[in-house]
């Protein structure tokens, strides 16, 4: 038999050497975070999960364990016949569930006893995050990131995106936190990931990066929506060079109407989000902008969004937080094109 504990920090370092890594938790917990590419095998699933909880409970625990196992047992089955027949000798799984092992132990005996090296996170999910988290620190003291400033509307997730297409590392953070990283950064649609979830997939990214080479990323703040940029990271961001872009003010107006074009076809809901900025900049301006809004005057509220709100909030922001903003290297952009955002991730990679 082969089968074996491995430590957290045993799993972070040797990642990619298992062939499989299952998740044995239910539905609802793999959909909060797992493991990156981890497949999920519930060995109880969220109903069956909360009626042996009951039980545990209202009954006593030898019954719920019993039950349980039956349970178990038919789960562990149907997933054997469905992703492990086809499955070679050598295959070498990684199994895990919340803590205790109970579920994945389950699971990973039957797969042992079949001949399969697998190998069990020890303290599960639980501790596995623990070290993934101070994994994120680690390999943000050993990345060389450039930050990319620019005011709004200045075209840095643009310049990002333009610069992944060049062959630079990007670390694109808005696009993992499924967020514009503003008041009225939310995007219609799309639900914002669990905060676990979006360190896991900041780690997932980070752990790819060839330390040798620039990381590029955008100045963020604190969070991105609802979810918080892990401290070490955004402290390694803060201390980094920056790049700072320049687009003139209409060609920013123009490239907001155009990201933000949902606002365009919602009227309603714009003026639902602009009461977010009421606090900050007072009742009688905000009416302003959402009547121009009803009138179709999209442009002027957006240019007064800009230059009466988020420059000089975000200018106050990177003098504060951003070490060497101050030195700062400048890219003038011609436009907000594509050929222009090419022409400037060539120049920076």
């Amino acid at each position: 038999m082969s089968l074996q504990w491995v430590s957290p920090r045993e799993v972070i370092d040797r990642y990619s050497a298992f062939d499989t890594v299952i998740d044995a938790r239910s539905e609802s917990e793999y959909a909060l975070d797992h493991l990156p590419g981890a497949q999920n095998w519930p060995t109880l699933n969220d109903s069956e999960r909360q009626a042996i909880g009951t039980m545990y409970k209202q009954v006593n625990a030898f019954e719920a364990k019993k039950r349980g196992a039956a349970i178990a047992a038919r789960n562990i089955a149907a997933h054997i016949e469905a992703h492990v027949l086809d499955k070679p000798r050598d295959w070498a799984p990684l199994a895990y569930c919340w803590r205790g092992g109970k579920r994945s132990g389950a699971l990973s005996l039957i797969l042992d006893q079949i001949g399969f090296r697998v190998s069990l996170v020890e303290g599960g999910y639980k501790a596995f995050r623990a070290d993934m988290l101070l994994d994120i620190e680690r390999l943000a003291e050993q990345l060389q990131f450039k930050v990319i400033c620019g005011t709004t509307g200045s075209g840095k997730t643009r310049l990002l995106q333009a610069l992944h297409a060049e062959g630079a590392q990007v670390l694109d953070l808005e696009d993992l936190a499924q967020h514009r990283s503003s008041v009225l950064g939310a995007i219609p649609g799309k639900a914002q990931p669990s905060q676990k979830r979006f360190d896991t997939l900041v780690w997932d990214a980070l752990r790819g990066f060839d330390a040798s080479r620039p990381v590029f990323v955008e100045s963020e703040s604190k969070k991105v929506g609802n979810v918080a940029i892990h401290l070490g990271l955004l402290e390694a961001m803060r201390a980094s060079a920056c790049v700072f872009i320049e687009l003139p003010l209409h060609e920013r107006v123009e490239l907001l109407l155009e990201d933000y074009a949902f606002f365009l076809r919602n009227p309603e809901h714009f003026c639902q989000r602009l009461e977010a900025l009421t606090a900050q900049r007072g009742k009688l301006t905000v009416q302003a902008w959402q009547d121009a809004v009803k009138q179709g005057d999209f442009t002027s509220v957006v240019r007064s969004l800009l230059t009466e709100h988020y420059d000089p909030v975000y200018l106050q922001s990177m003098e504060r937080n951003f070490a060497q903003y101050g030195q700062a290297r400048n890219l003038d952009l011609a436009d907000r094109g594509a050929a222009a955002m090419r022409l400037a991730a060539t120049a920076l990679v």
